[in-house]
């Protein structure tokens, strides 16, 4: 905690009026598709964005201006011809296991968003991958706490970093989009502890977020906003969280959620389209000249605002940041690359050593709009990149994100680039509207490349793991007519795959970003060596999953639906480490065009858990690695955790030894009763591995028994 803001922010908000204290609790949003007309309380000359909270400028306090961020500064709607740096969906920089890329893309959201005056960007997204059909999943980054909350937590940095206040959201169990609003996620508060809290636990504390917003779930029957056992007793009581709690957007039904943890009400105007009312003015004032709402809660929730601001830096701007947009396009680019996840390759990649020098290559490019661009993920998080999108296909649906369900393609052809880095080839696209018509062109190429993509975003689930519009039946067509197919996916969740066996080669591209055309081909044609690992199980099915029926799924909108996350912290690999199945690809799972073999590994306690191993690149090319390190056993039995890991760079030929410090926590249970975690004593076995299906070494090593945190 800075002491010195949290001084200031007791001093200004001692000279601050009701009124002023009552004019920070809110933000209004700016006009965009779903509110179209201008709310009179932005001023003339305000950038519209996703909130806005005015400032007091008589004592140097700036207005608050937010707009979305995860995947660059947001846009659609909002400010007619600006546009950002799109970049890869978080689902992609997960698959990088790469912190320091993490803290580079924060720094781009960042920067840009102080250019365009945004000093609060709704980012940090760090719930858990729990279900394969969330279609929120391409905005958080894992499946794992450790993971999750490692590179959250640099995001966070590299925003902070630039003098502008850094949400870690959607708190918490923000899990599955069906019917959201009224959605009850019941889970065990160990259970809860261990995995998704402990995300955010880690994130809040290795980056110090200015605020942190809530779900629209509720969370054991009580509303994530207004859930004072989670707000209170954990953000604020355990974690000694110092910044401010704000509501997503429509999110808080009754002026209560004030006594229950809650700062601040966002975008007001979703409340009212939601509840018939915003809360925290007219109802909240009544209650506070009743005495219902007392006067130190309400200098509380005002000095936790004030902090955040004077801790971060916002009252303190002096100029406007140049922006290299060129820059940033490299940082986009590199994180496409590095994200993206060779699945498959029975050796038809790369490209470049398919056929001899003398032989014209000849190659099918099918599907996924490849002749005009890449896909990204429909809701708030949608950017529009310079230039404007190459195309937009509105679908629609019920609620108020109908509205905003779209197939937005960014302008970067992987059809063109792969023309730019094979020109001795023949290269010819089909748009796999049929499969007869896409065979057709397969039959006659030596190696088809598919495209399967899918729409996914905020406020709607998959319903399976299926491709949509028939994609599925293209693949099996393809690959009937040519034995060389390869598959490109984009999308944010797993798919299920019919036709895996009949393909050579599967590559996960995500939604890639802004240079994703670009960034796909090079992995095609051998330019870039793949390196992502992925970071979800991808199921062989639905019934592989702890729910494979989703409750509330096809339900009217508005309909209330409970989901128990059963699993409690045994999500992802984890569950199927439990259950004893064998996944269609584990976390952690990634090819490349060389190989690394691992050795020495060795298990030191010295006060704290420390792992050191050597990591030697065997094959003939440079590349990354991601060697990966798990528990298997404890003193109670089998209990599978991933401990850390470390992106490693390496000639051919070349070796590291790599230094892992454990953080105790992922040896713990949560123990509720205590309120401590726990750390049994007895024997624990180790694994180094290159995935959570693939473990090469072991080690044994004897801990003490202890009682830490709260």
């Amino acid at each position: 905690m800075n002491s010195q803001a949290m001084e200031w922010a007791r001093e200004v908000e001692a000279q601050l009026t009701d009124e002023e204290r009552f004019s920070l609790l809110i933000s209004v949003m700016g006009t965009n598709e779903v509110v179209t007309d201008k709310d009179p309380r932005i001023p003339d000359g305000v950038p519209m964005g996703a909130g806005y909270t005015p400032g007091i400028p008589r004592l140097g306090i700036p207005a608050l201006l937010m707009s979305d961020a995860s995947l660059g500064v947001t846009n659609p709607g909002y400010r007619e011809g600006d546009t950002a740096t799109a970049l890869p969906a978080s689902i992609a920089l997960g698959a990088s296991f790469n912190p320091e890329l993490a803290r580079r893309s924060g720094q781009l959201v960042g920067r840009e968003a102080r250019s365009k005056g945004f000093n609060v960007q709704l980012a940090g997204g760090v719930n858990l991958h729990r279900d394969p059909r969330n279609g929120r999943n391409f905005e958080y980054l894992s499946e794992d706490p450790w993971l999750t909350g490692v590179l959250g937590a640099e995001s966070v940095k590299g925003i902070q970093g630039e003098q502008v206040i850094s949400t870690v959201k959607h708190f918490s169990l923000n899990c599955n989009e069906t019917n959201r609003h009224w959605l009850d996620a019941v889970i065990d508060p160990a259970a809860h502890r261990e995995a998704d809290l402990l995300a955010f636990e880690i994130a809040i504390e290795r980056a110090g977020p200015g605020a942190v917003m809530t779900g629209y779930n509720k969370v054991n029957g009580t509303y994530a906003g207004g859930n004072e056992a989670l707000l209170q007793g954990i953000l604020k009581g355990a974690w000694g969280f110092p910044g401010w709690v704000m509501s997503d957007w429509g999110a808080t039904p009754s002026w209560d959620f004030a006594l229950r943890g809650q700062d601040q009400e966002s975008g007001v105007q979703i409340d009212v389209l939601m509840w018939g009312h915003e809360a925290f003015t007219a109802p909240l004032r009544e209650a506070y000249a009743a005495g219902d709402f007392p006067k130190n809660r309400l200098s509380d929730m005002v000095q936790r605002i004030l902090y955040a601001m004077f801790d971060v830096g916002v009252d303190s701007w002096e100029g406007t940041p140049d922006v290299d947009l060129a820059a940033h396009a490299d940082i986009a680019l590199e994180t496409a690359r590095q994200g993206i996840v060779l699945l498959k390759n029975d050796g038809v990649l790369p490209l470049e050593a398919t056929s001899p020098a003398d032989v014209v290559l000849k190659i099918a490019v099918i599907g996924g709009h490849a002749q005009l661009g890449v896909p990204i993920g429909a809701g708030s998080s949608a950017v529009v990149p310079a230039g404007g999108y190459a195309e937009v296909h509105s679908i629609g649906g019920p609620g108020i994100m109908g509205a905003g369900r779209n197939l937005f393609l960014l302008p970067s052809s992987p059809l063109a680039e792969l023309k730019k880095l094979l020109p001795d080839t023949a290269i010819e696209y089909d748009p796999g509207m049929s499969p007869a018509e896409a065979a057709l062109l397969a039959r006659r190429s030596d190696v088809a490349v598919v495209f399967g993509i899918r729409v996914e975003g905020e406020g709607f689930d998959n319903p399976d793991l299926s491709l949509p519009w028939g994609q599925d039946a293209v693949i099996e067509a393809v690959a009937d007519a040519n034995p060389n197919t390869i598959v490109v996916l984009e999308t944010g969740n797993p798919v299920a795959m019919p036709w895996l066996r009949k393909v050579r080669a599967v590559v996960a591209a995500w939604y890639p970003g802004q240079c994703g055309g670009r960034a796909i081909a090079e992995i095609l044609a051998g330019v870039t060596n793949p390196s992502g690992k992925l970071p979800l199980t991808f199921p062989t099915g639905l019934d592989q999953t702890p729910r494979p029926e989703l409750s509330g799924l096809g339900t009217p909108w508005g309909t209330p639906t409970t989901v128990n996350y059963n699993e409690g912290s045994e999500v992802g690999y984890r569950w199927f480490a439990k259950t004893g199945q064998e996944p269609l690809f584990p976390f952690g799972h990634g090819l490349s065009y060389t190989s690394f073999d691992y050795a020495d590994l060795a298990v030191h306690d010295r006060g704290g858990l420390r792992v050191e191993f050597t990591v030697t690149n065997a094959g003939p090319r440079r590349g990354a690695d991601v060697p990966q390190l798990y528990l298997l056993e404890d003193p109670a039995g089998t209990r599978t955790r991933l401990l850390g890991f470390e992106r490693v760079n390496l000639e051919p030929g070349g070796s590291r030894t790599v230094s892992l410090d454990v953080d105790p926590r992922l040896l713990a249970s949560y123990d509720t009763g205590r309120g401590q975690w726990h750390t049994p004593g007895g024997s624990y076995r180790l694994a180094l591995g290159h995935s959570a299906g693939n473990y090469t070494l072991e080690a044994d090593v004897s801990l003490a028994e202890a009682w830490f945190g709260r």
